[in-house]
């Protein structure tokens, strides 16, 4: 999948911990530690926006997207 998950390169640059992130943001060290892996299929708005504000930045700068063509190739067990 092109979606990458950027997270892990802003906490290092905002010399954070995960166990502290996790803690303000309300997520469980296992929780977000999937998320940081790219193990997860989706995420809540509610937790981005907590993730977002947690290390003051925006949704872009903890996900990042690489163009693949088959990603406009329907599938059939996704829903729209």
């Amino acid at each position: 999948m092109p979606v990458r998950v950027t997270l892990d390169a802003l906490i290092v640059r905002k010399g954070l911990k995960a166990r502290d992130l996790a803690a303000e943001v309300g997520l469980s060290e296992t929780q977000l530690s999937l998320f940081r892996s790219g193990k997860v299929k989706g995420i809540r708005f509610r937790t981005l926006a907590r993730l977002c504000a947690a290390l003051d930045c925006r949704p872009g700068d903890l996900l990042d997207y690489r163009y693949d063509p088959t990603d406009l190739t329907p599938v059939d067990d996704e829903e729209g």
